[in-house]
């Protein structure tokens, strides 16, 4: 073994040791000590091995395929939202969140990706370190993690690795083979999304834990593919400028496409759509179709007969207008299903009022209908 790849071994047992102290004994490298750690790491590589300038021919080209498959998967991300639902983000636009949160992700993918990258050239291919600092930077993501879930239930434990472990597993595979392949500043692309599209988007789809792991999981997996096949190919100037060409041109439906299911399925712009769930409204408007609401606060404008949408009890119920009565200068709302024989007993305040239906889509709500009845 060469003197070099033995002076990284003991590099790397240094770090193994130090984030089994932080897993199993001490969680001390939480939030800013963590940044505060892979900075004295990064200091300490440098001057025993050096820094590695990144000279990788694609950067661009990779970065660009990334650009493609995101698009694409948020595409189908966001298409099963209208089968899983849509949940709320927390608002982490202050500047609590963003000093706390935010930027702290941010510095520390920063840190990460580059030390991962130096560390995977010093190995110069050799697979044995290739695989050792893959299990380094899993551990490092996973250290905290661990301890907050040592003493949990058997159930708790087996949640952490489904939604935890498995995902990052897939995760630190994809950013080995990628930066080792192509350089860091891809693998930080890939991460800032990965990671910081839960604090940034209003609002995502909510499948459930299962399903979630799964995605994650194979996410990284079919990017490292991608990868893969594009190098597969030979590339020469004229190639690659028609190749450009091409790609940016097929970004261009896939992205309109994404912005108009976020903005109709959200609920949270004007209009939105919304997944029909009993028969009450048979036969205007059936189980498993889907409306589409336009919010208003314009009560006085609501007339009967017109079907509305509001919130009753946390659910969402769509009836016909059938009264509507004014008391101190306030509307109060009856409603009534089509399919049902008698008024809904409840009055509708102002505040449940969620919006009037304007049309109705036939049937693509089913598959919602269905995985919620499950």
């Amino acid at each position: 073994m060469k003197k070099s790849y033995k002076k990284l071994l003991l590099f790397y047992f240094v770090l193994f040791f130090a984030l089994i102290l932080n897993s199993f004994v001490s969680n001390i490298l939480s939030n800013t000590r963590m940044i505060l750690f892979l900075m004295i790491i990064m200091i300490i590589f440098y001057f025993g091995f050096g820094f590695e300038k990144d000279r990788h021919r694609y950067i661009k080209d990779i970065l660009l395929e990334e650009t493609i498959f995101f698009i694409i998967f948020f595409l189908l991300y966001y298409i099963s939202g209208m089968f899983f639902g849509f949940a709320r983000v927390d608002n982490y636009y202050t500047i609590y969140n963003i000093v706390y949160i935010i930027l702290p992700i941010i510095i520390t993918i920063l840190l990460k990706e580059f030390l991962r990258y130096q560390m995977l050239m010093k190995s110069e291919g050799n697979h044995f370190l290739f695989i050792l600092t893959t299990l380094l930077f899993l551990f490092l993501d996973l250290s905290n993690s661990i301890y907050m879930n040592l003493n949990g239930s058997n159930y708790e434990i087996f949640l952490f690795i489904a939604i935890t472990v498995l995902p990052t597993i897939g995760i630190n595979i994809a950013c080995s083979y990628i930066g080792y392949k192509t350089g860091y500043k891809p693998t930080i692309f890939f991460r800032l999304v990965i990671e910081l599209f839960l604090y940034l988007l209003p609002f995502v789809p909510n499948p459930n834990q299962y399903i979630y792991s799964i995605v994650w999981l194979f996410v990284p997996i079919l990017m490292c593919y991608r990868v893969y096949l594009f190098y597969q190919k030979d590339r020469d100037e004229e190639v690659l400028r028609d190749y450009h060409k091409k790609k940016i041109g097929t970004l261009i439906l896939p992205t309109m496409i994404t912005i108009f299911l976020v903005y109709i399925t959200s609920g949270y712009f004007h209009y939105y759509a919304l997944a029909i769930a009993s028969g009450s409204m048979t036969p205007t408007i059936c189980k498993g179709d889907v409306v589409i609401v336009e919010k208003t606060n314009q009560y006085e404008n609501i007339e009967i007969g017109e079907i509305i949408a509001y919130k009753y009890d946390d659910i969402v119920i769509v009836h016909r207008l059938v009264e509507k009565v004014k008391d101190n200068q306030h509307y109060y709302f009856y409603t009534k299903g089509d399919a049902n024989e008698n008024i809904d007993e409840y009055p509708i305040t102002e505040e449940m009022i969620l919006g009037v239906v304007n049309l109705k889509i036939p049937y693509i709500g089913l598959p919602t209908v269905w995985l919620n009845n499950k």
